[in-house]
């Protein structure tokens, strides 16, 4: 009862943000064009109190899920506004479109402020010690330096005995230098002289090519992907991967960069089954998302400690412009994937989906998983938004633009036609997302055969 009721307020929280961010972007242009705005409301429903300023009633309603805003005109169909000069239908379709392209635009807005927020305040980065490293990328500048995995750095730079953190900070100060470094190998002290990225790859280990032992327990299955690869060599939830082609991976990222080199060569699995039982698999690796990948998720490995260190302005920005461009392609990919029938519709999460995704970020003591989750839905309201359906802002983009091309306005009674269709098929679609959010929650895949 407590996960859920966290998981409740969590996602009435986070949409109530998104959606009134969203919204904020139409009602801003909205009035700098002035456009007659009625009201601006957060929530739905009954309204409850608010404040009237002009011609905007600036309310607050009683279901605290997003908000609307409700500018004269905009509705197909609206009588007695055809002589209004602050309709919105009567202003250029430029200003029009402005304002149908503000709302997805403020999200991409809010996922860049809030990614920015959490590099530059909190950035948080692992306190363990002694920092160790379970992979080397071939050819990379760690691996050229002469790091191997297993090493542990006792000195890094200036500081002795660094943790994780230490070497983050290290590699952030001395961007694009050669520091040096000292690591026990087998017992063995080493020498080594290490070139650091620089630019937006300041700071940032796996440009340097190596990945730090987070964890000490083998890898353990959470998830594997109908039809993929692991799925159909044998992997299953629950099982534990105690070697890789003889490598120990304790953590999914050496393992994807493992798969990268690789080039899809087939690897061998030691497996553990949930039940004890030990098997050897064999696993073909696919392209997907622009990689080789196995199709698994992993079981989290544990809370680590972290601590803050937060990064220069300069850093802040251009990693909080990487996160939002690599988060909008990977939307983008999966879009396209699911158009051409290479992704299924059953990855989609709906309201169910992100209240328990949003449930778990809440209660987790890191702030990097706020943040996150909040720049990635923010970042998914504004690209759906744009897509060239109706009802969607994307759609009515698309009808003025097909307006400005044949000079004239689209039949009221065909554009309410098309807006009835499209309703009717974002009822159903919404539908069948949530029947799948719910079909995955674990009550009901616990009863699975």
């Amino acid at each position: 009862m407590h996960e859920i009721l966290i998981s409740v307020v969590a996602f009435i929280v986070l949409i109530g943000l998104m959606v009134v961010v969203h919204e904020f972007g139409h009602f801003a242009v909205a009035k700098l064009c002035r456009v007659r705005v009625e009201a601006f409301s957060v929530g739905f429903g009954p309204r409850l109190f608010g404040i009237k300023i002009g011609e905007t009633d600036y309310k607050i309603c009683l279901l605290p899920l997003g908000g609307f805003v409700k500018m004269t005109g905009e509705t197909p169909g609206e009588e007695n506004v055809a002589d209004d000069p602050a309709a919105f239908t009567s202003h250029p379709r430029w200003q029009r479109m402005l304002i149908g392209f503000a709302g997805p635009f403020s999200n991409f807005v809010l996922a860049f402020v809030l990614m920015f927020f959490y590099f530059a305040w909190f950035n948080e980065v692992p306190s363990v010690r002694p920092a160790a490293v379970e992979w080397v990328t071939p050819g990379a500048m760690a691996d050229q330096a002469g790091l191997k995995a297993g090493d542990r750095f006792t000195q890094f730079g200036a500081v002795a005995n660094p943790d994780l953190g230490a070497i983050l900070e290290t590699m952030n100060a001395k961007a694009g230098a050669t520091v040096p470094a000292t690591v026990d190998r087998a017992g063995v002290p080493v020498s080594l002289q290490l070139h650091l990225p620089a630019g937006d790859k300041a700071g940032d280990l796996l440009a340097a090519g190596f990945y730090p032992h987070y964890a000490d327990k083998p890898l353990t299955i959470d998830q594997v992907v109908s039809g993929s690869a692991a799925d159909e060599a044998g992997l299953r939830a629950g099982d534990t991967v105690d070697s890789i082609d003889g490598y120990a991976f304790h953590t999914l990222e050496p393992l994807l960069d493992y798969l990268q080199i690789g080039k899809g060569k087939p690897i061998t699995l030691g497996v553990r089954g949930a039940n004890g039982a030990q098997k050897t698999l064999v696993v073909h690796p696919r392209v997907q998302d622009g990689g080789w990948r196995l199709g698994i998720t992993a079981q989290p490995y544990g809370d680590l400690p972290m601590r803050r260190s937060p990064i220069h302005v300069a850093q802040a920005s251009a990693r909080s412009y990487d996160y939002c461009v690599e988060g909008s392609l990977m939307i983008g990919q999966m879009l396209k994937k699911l158009v051409t029938h290479q992704a299924s519709m059953k990855q989609l999460s709906g309201p169910v989906g992100i209240a328990v995704v949003a449930g778990k970020a809440a209660e987790t003591k890191d702030w990097a998983s706020k943040f996150g989750l909040a720049s990635a839905i923010s970042l998914n309201l504004g690209i759906l938004n744009l897509l060239p359906f109706p009802i969607l802002d994307g759609g009515m983009i698309l009808f003025l633009l097909i307006e400005s091309i044949i000079r004239q306005d689209i039949s009221m009674a065909i554009k309410e036609r098309i807006y009835q269709a499209a309703f009717v098929l974002i009822v159903v679609f919404f539908a069948f997302v949530i029947f799948n959010d719910v079909s995955k929650l674990t009550v009901f895949t616990h009863m699975r055969p």
